[in-house]
């Protein structure tokens, strides 16, 4: 067996605003490594400031992989990221180097990680049904209805989350059966071991401080332009899935007319905050994971520490 499929497969993940990119570019000047990043908003063109997608400055130094990959009037799902994923660890490795996982999609790790459930294609008719309801509804009385043919799948759905709502009750349409329980016919993408160590602040006040002082700086680099670009275009809604990302979402329904900019800052930061709050719950269930408080000034020793085996 080859020995680059004997090493486990790095991931440096946990909550938005961490620093997981910091601490990857500070590992890529030891050791070979190209990133891979695990990021459903960075996947998209056009989402630059608000993805916090690195730089040219940073792609020029280190080679990063899934990034840019479709318009942001795509859909992407978790199966084209395993997929995608499974191809760039095989070309990194071909080459020699060293693949690091970066990022903060829990979806996407898991799905990597746990395996994937055979699940149908996207269906449009029935996806337009739904919308259909939702705008009629409201996506709290559609997650009642999920919660009503799929009790599991609602519990861990947030009653806003329209993406995950729609495509649980897109399956069930589709199939008669709940999508949890598909789920949990799962099939391993990949047959390996990984390695996997997260950055979790243990000071949630500076961590929300933070977020606020992130996005701050995103709308001072030129974020609220970056979603007028992408409002005027003319071919995308708020239903599509690049504008449902955080940040973005609140800033498009401003533009609407919704509310005001006040409001949608506020908003976003809001959202942001409930990002970190779901990805730090989901961290605490992933076995065999080992965190780091990323405001401790020896938390980089301990990552790479953490990660070297998969690295030498």
């Amino acid at each position: 067996m080859d020995v680059s499929q004997q090493r486990p497969i790095a991931v440096l993940t946990g909550p938005t605003g961490t620093g997981k990119s910091d601490f990857a570019m500070r590992l890529a000047r030891e050791f070979p490594i190209e990133i891979v990043s695990v990021d459903s908003a960075q996947v998209y063109r056009g989402l630059d400031i608000g993805s916090a997608k690195p730089d040219a400055e940073a792609r020029a130094a280190v080679r990063h992989h899934l990034i840019d990959l479709v318009e942001p009037v795509a859909s992407y799902s978790a199966g084209q990221f395993v997929r995608d994923a499974a191809h760039a660890i095989a070309d990194i490795e071909g080459r020699g180097r060293i693949p690091l996982l970066v990022g903060g999609t829990m979806l996407y790790l898991r799905a990597l990680i746990g395996g994937m459930a055979s699940l149908p294609p996207g269906s449009e008719p029935i996806r337009a049904e739904i919308d259909a309801d939702a705008q009629r509804l409201g996506w709290p009385a559609l997650h009642a209805r999920l919660a009503g043919v799929d009790p599991r799948a609602a519990a861990r759905i947030h009653p806003n989350d329209a993406q995950r709502i729609q495509r649980a009750l897109e399956v069930y349409a589709a199939t008669g059966e709940p999508i949890s329980v598909l789920q949990a016919r799962t099939r391993s993408p990949l047959a390996r071991e990984f390695l996997c160590t997260a950055l979790v602040p243990q000071d949630r006040t500076r961590l929300h401080l933070g977020l606020a002082q992130r996005f701050d700086s995103m709308m001072s680099a030129g974020l609220l332009d970056e979603v007028r670009g992408l409002f005027v275009r003319g071919d995308l809604t708020a239903e599509h899935p690049a504008i449902r990302a955080v940040g973005y979402r609140q800033l498009w329904s401003h533009l609407a007319g919704g509310y005001s900019m006040d409001i949608a800052a506020a908003r976003a930061v809001a959202a942001t905050r409930q990002l970190a709050k779901r990805q730090m719950t989901w961290l605490r269930s992933m076995p065999n994971i080992r965190t780091f408080d990323p405001y401790d000034v020896q938390s980089f020793v301990g990552v790479r520490e953490s990660l070297s085996t998969s690295f030498e």
